[in-house]
């Protein structure tokens, strides 16, 4: 017999107000609260208060709602620093205190790596003493978005869970040199002619000066092009434009860098470089104690980006081989081994989403590892690492998830995770970065 489409009936969600009680926070910041046994993630609740709340999204296993009134306040609320916390999308944690935050993390870490890395082998692990710095000022690097109209200019962040623009004159977690910036900035912008064309503005703080990347979809008039040079001249700016997305010219200044371990290493504006100045140092530092680099060790780093932990690893170990997905970035890393003489560091491209086993790098042997995958983790090359059979693994993770998930490799094939951290690498927001080390038993 014939069988005939037959479409299933939209499940339309409950729209009607509920009150709920959290019970605690997940490893976003969200507040976890149930409803007929069901967990509903709500942002903005905290433990302990109770809330008015609608569903956004009604799943068979979860669902979500944001808050229609609160009925209770928590102890641990505090007021927000940020005058338009409640718009911008940037920070989603500042109604807790910058401790009770941190608190809040280490906790959410411990279960999910309690819950979903544990085996048989694995005893009770206790948490690392977090890493921690200023929770103020402390974002050497942000994008804002730009969009004429009206007669002003809008120049800010997007608003939380749209493309809509939140007007920004000061941001509480911004370096202060990029702070004091913003005014000229502003008004530079709202002097070309060429707004219009105008894309984003991406700031950085490095170590030898204040950088400025503007996108824009049409050229610059030659009037306009004046007015940026004497911007990046008076305000001493390393100045680029990219007039696509995938390339950039520097106008004004010496190629930008950040020091680490006493050494320089230069990047581009398009670069991955850690936010946190501070955090990043003391987390390669962290780093670097728990894989106990000898001078006889061969450390392999995959996703290597630019050299951040490549190079200090190096120049403690006999020979140090970097991997990362990028192009670009492999040669900033070799470049920047040879700027700061570290002659046994070699870097190579690859997926490492993909079999690597047959790449001439992966057949040497390393007997210590560390890696520092994006969000998705690295599920990839996790049976490599285990073919090397490394006496030490350090993992770093942005995605305490995917560190969960990619630890059950580890741990299922005789490792055992003997030392677990918290790095607060974004105060305010749920990104929740921590570090891993793994031996083998």
């Amino acid at each position: 017999m014939a069988r005939f489409f037959k479409p299933q009936k939209r499940k339309v969600t409950d729209t009607k107000h509920k009150e709920i009680e959290i019970s605690r926070l997940d490893h976003l910041g969200a507040g976890i609260g149930h409803l007929n046994k069901k967990p509903v993630f709500v942002d903005g609740l905290l433990p302990g208060e109770k809330a008015l709340v609608q569903f956004t999204e009604d799943k068979k296993q979860f669902a979500r709602a944001k808050v229609i009134k609160r009925l209770s306040d928590s102890e641990a609320r505090i007021k927000p620093h940020c005058p338009i916390y409640d718009q911008c999308g940037g920070c989603n944690l500042q109604h807790l205190s910058h401790q009770g935050q941190v608190e809040a993390k280490q906790q959410a870490l411990k279960e999910l790596m309690s819950k979903f890395a544990a085996t048989d082998k694995q005893q009770e692990f206790a948490l690392e003493a977090p890493i921690t710095g200023s929770e103020r000022h402390y974002r050497r690097c942000t994008r804002f978005a730009v969009k004429p109209g009206g007669g002003k200019l809008q120049f800010g962040f997007r608003r939380k869970q749209s493309k809509e623009i939140v007007d920004v004159e000061h941001c509480p977690v911004l370096a202060e040199s990029l702070n004091e910036l913003l005014p000229s900035l502003r008004s530079l912008l709202g002097q070309l002619k060429g707004q219009k064309h105008l894309g984003h503005v991406e700031l950085v703080e490095a170590d030898n000066g204040r950088v400025v990347l503007i996108r824009h979809l049409q050229p610059f008039s030659d009037k306009d092009m004046t007015l940026l040079r004497q911007f990046a001249e008076q305000h001493d700016v390393i100045l680029y434009l990219a007039p696509t997305s995938d390339s950039i010219d520097r106008i004004s200044g010496q190629a930008p860098y950040y020091e680490l371990d006493g050494m320089k290493l230069y990047f581009s504006p398009k670069d991955f470089i850690q936010v946190n100045r501070d955090v990043n140092r003391q987390m390669v530092q962290q780093a670097m104690d728990w894989l106990t680099v000898e001078p006889e060790d061969r450390v392999l780093d995959l996703f290597c980006g630019l050299g951040n932990f490549s190079l200090p690893l190096a120049k403690r170990a006999k020979s140090l081989v970097g991997v990362e997905g990028v192009d670009e970035m492999v040669h900033r890393a070799s470049d920047n081994a040879l700027i700061n003489n570290q002659g046994n560091a070699s870097f190579y491209q690859a997926n490492l989403e993909q079999d690597v086993t047959e790449m001439a790098w992966a057949k040497e042997p390393f007997n210590k590892i560390l890696l520092d995958p994006a969000r998705a983790g690295a599920a990839g090359v996790m049976q490599h690492v285990i073919n090397l059979n490394p006496e030490r693994v350090v993992y770093v993770s942005c995605n305490p998830a995917t560190l969960a998930r990619d630890s059950q490799v580890l741990l299922k094939q005789g490792y055992q995770l003997e030392r677990l951290g918290m790095l607060d690498m974004f105060p305010h927001t749920g990104h929740l970065e921590s570090m891993a080390l793994f031996t083998r038993i």
